[in-house]
């Protein structure tokens, strides 16, 4: 049996081939990339997102392989016995004789701590094995300078963040000012379609990788998961297909990001993907860089001879340079405490039709059945559509968690907790956001096409076809007085509450108390 002195292990979610081990071929190290059980039943999966990690943790052995370094490639058959990942790294050491093992930073805090507490476990056991951890050499804002920008249990305003991170790294800049005068055009950025706008909605470019042999696996070792799954998946598997979709982005779909990113259709072919860019994936399991994803965009952005404008790139890099490492930050400096948050102490249990779309209210049976479907929606849909009402109705956190970390293909802790408890639900105290992202049926209908063909009816407040966001609206604002009263942001909808007639008030929390104790048949 071939002996190895240094084991490497590489997570899921570490597939980058820039890294620096990458740089030299060492005959004493062998690389390890394993499908693990523990990763399966933390918390319930879209099937998409099973093998679409499975898929390009497959391909990335490929490309390993092909590099000429020693690699392991363990599926599900081959770590069945293994209850934990340190018990499977342990195995492996022995196998192979192996006096190192070696690992990224996890970007998971329960994974960090799993691995971290591995070194403690070898000692005490007398293996005579070093642990090192090293970094994932992937995010622009360098791990050990979190606590520099953010603070635990304090508020860090992101535009500030942003704005620091767009000075350090010279990202649409002129000396010492911003491109074009302004940091944010976050106001140009909010257009709803229009009936010509629809007409131009680009096609989205899709794969089709095969993952019949994953799903045989699955059904195999009875992974347990939801959603909808083919033969032929259509996200993007290796970096070879995430530079592809980031390209047919930029030279798509950027010119009109900005002017639709918040804007939500049901009256197009493509009204899943419409002008988003889709590589969250591909950025999360770190096929493709930040600064590499960055600079493409502004390269097509100053190519485009104006066809791509300052809005809509600014808008762009803002969601990568500003909030994708404004949240990992949030993450990591308030870690484990923001996990466990629940300033609000919502306690509703999810209503059954999050786990199959089949809701009266058009908006969130558009937003959940497209969400199973595909394993993604965007961010609009997941805010203001299915975290807005799961901030309305009170929907329990923990419930909340483990469904938007289960259902969406980009979705890994450290991004979807903060996304989640902060921005959503209010449950972190106001870590992340100032004020509630709270909206009635009017914004849903001013930033879509949905209620047109509702149910409900969206001018109705009380009433047996009632839009249930309108009353839940003024019930969440009457029962949460004591934590938003004072809140300056927050003063308009108070004022107009504190206005409203008596009897109009009482009706208007009568009728979110019969939504909100039949949840299931809305």
């Amino acid at each position: 049996m071939a002996k190895f002195k240094i084991i490497r292990l590489i997570l899921g979610d570490q597939l980058n081939a820039e890294h620096s081990w990458f740089k030299t071929k060492d005959p004493d190290v062998l690389y390890i990339i394993a499908e693990l059980h523990q990763e399966q039943e933390y918390v319930k999966h879209h099937i998409q997102k099973i093998c679409a990690f499975f898929k390009s943790m497959e391909n990335f052995v490929l490309g390993l392989s092909k590099a000429d370094h020693h690699v392991l490639h363990l599926n599900l058959n081959d770590t069945k016995e293994f209850s934990s990942l340190s018990d499977l790294l342990i195995s492996l050491s022995e196998r192979f004789n192996s006096s190192q093992i070696q690992y990224q930073r996890p970007d998971e805090y329960r994974l960090k701590v799993q691995l971290e507490s591995l070194e403690g476990k070898l000692k005490n056991e007398n293996k005579g094995i070093e642990v090192t951890q090293f970094d994932t050499e992937h995010f622009i804002l360098p791990f050990d300078e979190i606590p520099s920008y953010f603070n635990a249990n304090k508020h860090v305003r992101m535009e500030n963040f942003y704005r620091k991170m767009r000075q350090r790294f010279n990202i649409l800049m002129e000396g010492a000012e911003p491109l074009g005068g302004q940091w944010n055009y976050d106001s140009d950025n909010r257009k709803s379609f229009k009936k010509d706008d629809l007409k131009s909605i680009p096609q989205p470019l899709l794969f089709s990788n095969n993952v019949a042999d994953i799903l045989k696996r699955i059904e195999h070792h009875q992974i347990e998961h939801f959603g909808k799954a083919e033969s032929a998946l259509l996200w993007p598997c290796s970096p070879q297909q995430a530079r592809e979709l980031l390209e047919y982005f930029c030279k798509i779909c950027l010119s009109n990001f900005g002017n639709f990113q918040d804007a939500i259709t049901e009256n197009s072919q493509h009204s899943w993907s419409l002008y988003h860019s889709r590589i969250s994936f591909a950025l999360n399991t770190k096929m493709l860089h930040p600064l590499d994803v960055i600079d493409t965009a502004i390269e097509h952005f100053h190519a485009s001879k104006g066809i791509i404008s300052l809005s809509q790139i600014e808008g762009f890099v803002r969601q990568i340079l500003g909030w994708r490492e404004y949240v990992r930050g949030m993450y990591w400096i308030n870690m484990p405490d923001i996990s466990n948050s629940n300033a609000l102490n919502a306690q509703q249990k999810l209503p059954k039709w999050f786990w199959d779309g089949n809701t009266k209210m058009k908006c969130l049976q558009q937003a959940i059945s497209q969400s199973l479907e595909f394993a993604y929606a965007h961010h609009i849909q997941r805010l203001m559509l299915i975290g807005n009402f799961s901030l309305l109705a009170g929907l329990q956190p923990d419930e909340v968690d483990a469904w938007y970390l289960g259902i969406y293909i980009d979705a890994i802790e450290w991004v979807e907790l903060p996304n989640t408890r902060g921005m959503a639900l209010s449950a972190d105290g106001g870590l992340i956001a100032t004020k509630p992202y709270a909206a009635s049926g009017n914004y849903i209908n001013k930033m879509s096409d949905h209620c047109k063909t509702c149910h409900y009816s969206v001018k109705e407040k009380t009433g047996e076809l009632a839009c249930p966001f309108n009353s839940l609206y003024w019930h969440f604002l009457d029962r949460h007085k004591e934590q938003f009263l004072k809140n300056p942001r927050m003063a308009f909808p108070y004022k107009s509450w504190q206005k409203m007639d008596g009897s109009k008030q009482t009706a208007l929390l009568h009728q979110a108390e019969h939504y909100l104790n039949n949840l299931d048949s809305l």
